[in-house]
């Protein structure tokens, strides 16, 4: 039996309740929650890593750190989370820029993605790759300036919170 959220009903227990395993999917007709953090040196830089062959998706590119929204777990909490797993650095504040939805293929499957978008300052003399399975390297750069190639994302994000983000571009 399946359930919406990604779990199955195994093992029915004596009280009527079901033990839950948590599956994994591609559900085309769900959409996936996921954090986009920005980080950034409180000096214009921003904090970028370049994804490695063992990520889901589109190796090579250049994107902004992040994760997903685990069950039961809030937003602060795993906004929290990600940037000590993936940077091993604390935040000195953060803020919501917003969210946004990307619709694109994956393995042939179309998908929908609702991410949820925050600026978020750190230490950069602090920050180390906690995920170096993932990243094949770190980079700082300026939002007027940025590698390539980025992440399919990326220029939709920057376009659409240009205005939140505008302070952080060189006059």
């Amino acid at each position: 039996m399946s359930f919406l959220g990604g779990f199955e009903a195994v093992e029915p227990r004596t009280s009527g309740f079901f033990k839950l395993k948590k599956i994994r999917t591609l559900e085309k007709d769900m959409p996936r929650k996921s954090f986009v953090i920005h980080d950034h040196d409180g000096h214009g830089n921003f904090l970028m890593n370049k994804r490695s062959i063992n990520c889901r998706d589109e190796h090579g590119a250049w994107d902004f750190g992040g994760g997903g929204l685990d069950f039961g777990d809030s937003i602060e909490k795993t906004l929290l989370k990600e940037i000590k797993e993936e940077y091993c650095v604390d935040v000195g504040g953060y803020e919501f820029l917003g969210y946004s939805d990307l619709f694109r293929k994956m393995k042939g499957v179309d998908t929908h993605w609702v991410s949820l978008l925050f600026i978020v300052e750190i230490n950069r003399s602090k920050v180390k790759n906690g995920e170096p399975h993932k990243f094949d390297e770190l980079g700082w750069f300026r939002l007027d300036n940025l590698p390539n190639p980025l992440h399919s994302c990326i220029p939709y994000q920057l376009g659409k919170f240009k205005d939140k983000l505008s302070k952080f571009y060189i006059k």
